[in-house]
């Protein structure tokens, strides 16, 4: 069963060009991680200071080492000095999928 996880963050919009290089780094790092699917990372068109978050793993094994990766200290490490807060996040569990 596919597990998605989806949600935003939110840091103040002055903020976005020096947080880009955390983003990329987080992208590059989780990618490669065993398991992860997809993970990404999108500015909202109309508030440039919420990024949205989608993620797709094979299984909680997966998500459960992603949270204990280096990289998602370094990752966390990152966001008081630029502001990011009202991290919300789900996590759902996939059933069955289809294209439309």
């Amino acid at each position: 069963m596919t597990l998605i996880i989806a949600g935003t963050v939110r840091l103040p919009p002055e903020n976005l060009d020096a947080f880009r290089p955390h983003m990329d780094a987080m992208l590059t790092a989780s990618r490669a991680e065993d398991g992860c699917l997809t993970y990404s990372y999108a500015v909202d068109v109309q508030d440039s200071g919420l990024i949205r978050v989608f993620e797709a793993w094979r299984d909680q094994a997966a998500i459960d080492a992603h949270f204990q990766a280096a990289h998602m200290v370094a990752w966390r490490a990152s966001w008081p000095a630029l502001g990011v807060s009202a991290r919300r996040l789900s996590l759902y569990e996939v059933a069955s999928e289809r294209e439309l």
